[in-house]
């Protein structure tokens, strides 16, 4: 998909480097970035449908069968560390080949897993690989734009690759209800190779400062970073917001097929209207983010997920909680962490121009470790309490809205 509108990537803004990138064209630029940053939103989405089903077929727990996601968020969030600091002195584009390589191969062990715990192992692997392509492009982006311009892009690239994670889901249901869930598998590592291929040909290397930037060690970077406020507050709002959804991602199947009594298809048909709502909110970011500006954005953002949230929250403690009464209340969430999260993390990378690599692993790392310990909680409670998962969306994006007020005044502009 072609952004419509998006700014230009070679600018005159591109303050910590000294030379641009070499010039390729932008829509071959804006296809490679969106295959290899879906990568591993489509290995967690389109395995969701299939893990109330292994707790049969793998002979397992349900505590276990969750394991496959929460240690796939906390893969995510650690390879995240290191890839952003290795970028910054290597360059972007090898540490993306390689992670898209290491996704790969690990796509095949886990389609041929005979255990959950070789199948747990696996996704782990799987994670590591996939989060390359997550960390690289943000730091891509940024690389070639200044703060607002960066929003704007991130917004359309998001909306771009949201389209995929939409449906896959219903992939993911329908593979697990008429072959199995080692299908979903098989078409990861096949659209993994399609992403390796493309970021092969058509990135070019970006990070025109790689190894002497700073002069600087990996730790002094992260040191420096955690002692920003305004980098710790842009992260806990990101973090905030991703642990809404990832609360969902943990609950929601057990409530949609063992609480509302629907199909692993049925909830992937549901998905479809969560993913519309993240896209229409990255369209808005895409259109306004350059114009009104990083902090109106966020704040619109925030004040649309507390609403959704709060309308779930309402029907759930009431009784009324039907799929629609979830679903949509999610996907106006969506809405605004579709605003929110391209500009929290277009601000936060903006935080330290000097070590935008590093602050994409450090804010990926806290953003996906924070996500991961929502969705285990939620998916270890929820058989005892099964509306657990709307109390988390509902306090997650109370806590987003409240980190983003705690940044202080002082350090909005």
């Amino acid at each position: 998909m072609n952004p419509p509108q998006a700014p230009q990537i070679n600018t005159p803004h591109i303050a910590p480097h000294d030379q641009p990138a070499p010039r390729k064209s932008n829509a071959l630029i804006y296809a490679a970035l969106i295959a290899v940053s879906a990568i591993g939103p489509l290995a967690l989405n389109m395995f969701m449908p299939s893990i109330p089903g292994l707790v049969k077929d793998l002979n397992t727990t349900s505590g276990m069968a969750q394991l496959t996601l929460t240690l796939f968020l906390i893969g995510t969030a650690i390879s995240q560390l290191v890839y952003g600091p290795l970028s910054d002195r290597f360059g972007r584009r090898p540490v993306l080949l390689g992670g898209l390589v290491i996704f790969i191969f690990s796509s095949i062990a886990c389609a041929y897993a005979t255990s959950i715990e070789a199948l747990i192992a696996a996704r782990l692997v799987q994670s590591f690989g996939g989060a390359a392509g997550m960390v690289l492009s943000r730091a891509i982006i940024r690389d070639l734009h200044d703060e607002r311009s960066a929003a704007s892009v991130i917004g359309y690239i998001t909306m771009a690759w949201a389209l995929a994670p939409m449906v896959a889901p219903i992939i993911g249901g329908y593979l697990d209800q008429y072959y199995s869930w080692r299908a979903s598998f098989l078409l990861l590592t096949v659209l993994g190779i399609f992403a390796l291929a493309l970021a092969t040909f058509l990135l070019p290397e970006t990070n025109q400062t790689r190894g002497v930037t700073t002069g600087e060690r990996r730790l002094v970077a992260y040191q420096r970073l955690v002692t920003n406020k305004r980098f710790l507050g842009l992260v806990a709002t990101l973090s905030f917001s991703t642990a809404v959804f990832f609360s969902f991602l943990g609950g929601a199947p057990f409530l949609t097929i063992n609480y509302l009594g629907l199909t692993t298809l049925d909830y992937g048909v549901w998905y479809i209207v969560i993913s519309l709502g993240y896209v229409s909110g990255n369209f808005v970011a895409g259109r306004l983010s350059q114009k009104l500006g990083t902090n109106k954005m966020i704040l619109a953002g925030i004040i649309i997920s507390i609403t959704g949230a709060t309308i779930a929250f309402a029907a759930g403690i009431s009784g009324h909680l039907t799929a629609a009464w979830f679903f949509y209340p999610m996907a106006i969430i969506a809405i605004g962490n579709g605003i929110t999260l391209p500009n929290a993390m277009s601000a936060t990378l903006s935080a330290d121009p000097k070590a935008i690599g590093a602050a994409a692993g450090l804010a990926g790392f806290i953003q996906s470790l924070i996500g991961a310990a929502a969705a285990q909680i939620v998916g270890i409670t929820q058989t005892s309490i099964p509306l657990i998962v709307i109390w988390f969306m509902f306090f997650g994006a109370i806590l987003a809205g409240l980190s983003y007020w705690l940044i202080g005044r002082e350090n909005r502009s």
